[in-house]
């Protein structure tokens, strides 16, 4: 259908989620909610108007960074929580905005309604556009329709009202077919019945769902599309519907991607957000969690216990057991781990490898090169085939700024060394184990910073002897006699 104006609805308190922040923000697999109704939104309407109230500035700032990549949104305020209809009351000056194209249909849509699919809504257009209705709204059937508005139909089936659960009467809560809250409706209509809308309900609010009765009254057609798969229909109120709806939609990327040719060993324990990537033929062991932006290349394997938060990874890299890096870049076939941390600004060249317990910060690590035991090693810049001895520590922070550690190409670093920033290590250089390198070393040169060693011949005899002596004079200390009784105390003994 063409000429399509969206409106979702994001405006609610979300009072039952018992929460300090507004119910659409909250997140479903890493991505506020209202962010997959938006999407969706401007996957299938011409332009998109979106109803913010309860904390609007916090949820104008998510909706409008480019990292969405949506199209520009027309933002409203529904300053006062005064129902559906008066959200939609305040789309319409947007929807009529001049320069904007006259759109003929409005689609709506609910701000906590996440799991609502593409080809779902498709239909819903595609019924509303082939039986010519003014509304058409889509419905399912629950077990437990507690909460929801019932749909009230008469002779033939067809729909007569809506009516909310707090309104109906003992017969209606009976009913099982409810409103998803999604809805198409012509333009003209949709205009002209918000102006009838009246708060005569037990919540005092203008009911967008009141539009169907006008509709039946002035004896124009409702059509409905009711969808069978419940689980998609599902709105969230409270935590309990946030954590189902969470797992269905898990659920469905693990599915995307098992589809484009990952291999996932343990389904159910893999954790991806909706914003990661995945090449063919990469292995996810159990209990992996890939967050945020992460982008992840083919042919990657990731062990198990694993957590990547926005990284990118080139092709053939090994993450190994337990490791957590975010906002790190590692380059093909490069490895890490098992129990490495890798935070912001890590970057790991082609080939390199990072071992275990060891800790980057902003720090690239060149290609070829290698820091395999118990290092940390930030703020630093280390080129290429650079051996990183166990206990390597790049010493950053001075208490007051950071400061930044050179290491040039093909250089050894001996095990337990500090490196004190600023500093630089010349090229093909080597440095002793067990130093303190607190000046520039020079290329090719070897730096050695700790005392001299000292060998006394014999003493290790000498030192043994004198030992055997305190012991003995201790062990007759103990064992005479200390004190004796005289006169009722006690003296020492002469």
């Amino acid at each position: 259908m063409k000429r399509v104006s969206a409106v979702v609805m994001a405006a609610g308190l979300g009072k039952r989620m018992h929460s300090k922040k507004a119910k659409v923000l909250h997140q479903v697999a890493g991505r506020p909610m209202v962010w997959y109704v938006v999407s969706l939104a401007q996957q299938v309407a011409d332009s998109t108007v979106v109803v913010l109230g309860h904390q609007s500035d916090e949820v104008r700032s998510i909706l409008e960074q480019r990292e969405t990549g949506f199209r520009p949104i027309n933002i409203v305020l529904q300053t006062k929580q005064l129902g559906t209809g008066d959200a939609v009351k305040q789309a319409r000056a947007a929807l009529r905005k001049r320069g904007n194209p006259v759109m003929n249909h409005c689609l709506i849509l609910n701000g906590d309604t996440p799991l609502l699919t593409k080809q779902t809504v498709c239909d819903l257009l595609q019924r509303h556009e082939a039986e010519k209705a003014v509304v058409t709204l889509l419905t399912t059937e629950l077990d437990n329709p507690q909460g929801y508005g019932r749909v009230v139909r008469g002779e033939g089936q067809q729909v007569l009202k809506i009516v909310e659960d707090s309104d109906a009467s003992t017969k209606e809560r009976a009913l099982r077919e409810v409103n998803v809250g999604t809805y198409v409706v012509e333009r003209k209509f949709l205009f002209s019945s918000l102006d009838q809308l009246e708060p005569k309900n037990a919540q005092g609010e203008y009911y967008l769902t009141d539009m169907i009765e006008i509709a039946v009254a002035r004896r124009l057609r409702v059509s409905v599309v009711k969808e069978s798969n419940v689980t998609e229909c599902l709105g969230i109120n409270t935590r309990e519907q946030l954590a189902v709806v969470e797992q269905v939609m898990r659920q469905r990327i693990r599915g995307k991607w098992l589809f484009e040719g990952v291999t996932m060993y343990d389904p159910a324990t893999t954790v991806i957000d909706e914003g990661v990537v995945i090449g063919r033929d990469t292995v996810l062991y159990p209990h992996v969690s890939l967050e945020g932006e992460t982008k992840i290349g083919e042919d990657c394997v990731i062990r198990s216990h694993s957590r990547l938060k926005d990284c990118v990874l080139g092709e053939g890299v090994v993450i190994e057991d337990c490791c957590v890096l975010d906002g790190a870049v590692v380059e093909d076939w490069a490895s890490v781990g098992p129990f490495a941390r890798l935070r912001p600004g890590a970057v790991l060249r082609k080939g390199a490898k990072v071992g275990n317990f060891v800790e980057l910060k902003n720090a690239e690590l060149g290609q070829g090169s290698k820091a395999n035991h118990l290092t940390y090693l930030g703020d630093a810049q280390i080129g290429q085939m650079v051996n990183i001895g166990a206990g390597t520590i790049t010493c950053n922070y001075d208490g007051f700024r950071k400061e930044k550690t050179v290491i040039e190409d093909g250089v050894f670093i001996g095990s337990d060394t500090q490196l004190i920033a600023p500093v630089s290590i010349g090229k093909g250089a080597v440095v002793a184990a067990g130093s303190t390198i607190t000046r520039d070393v020079p290329a090719d040169a070897l730096a050695l910073s700790r005392p001299e060693q000292v060998n006394r011949i014999g003493g290790a005899s000498r030192r043994q002897a004198l030992h055997a002596h305190q012991s003995r004079a201790e062990l007759k200390k103990k064992s005479s006699p200390k004190h004796e009784k005289k006169s009722g105390t006690l003296k020492k003994a002469t």
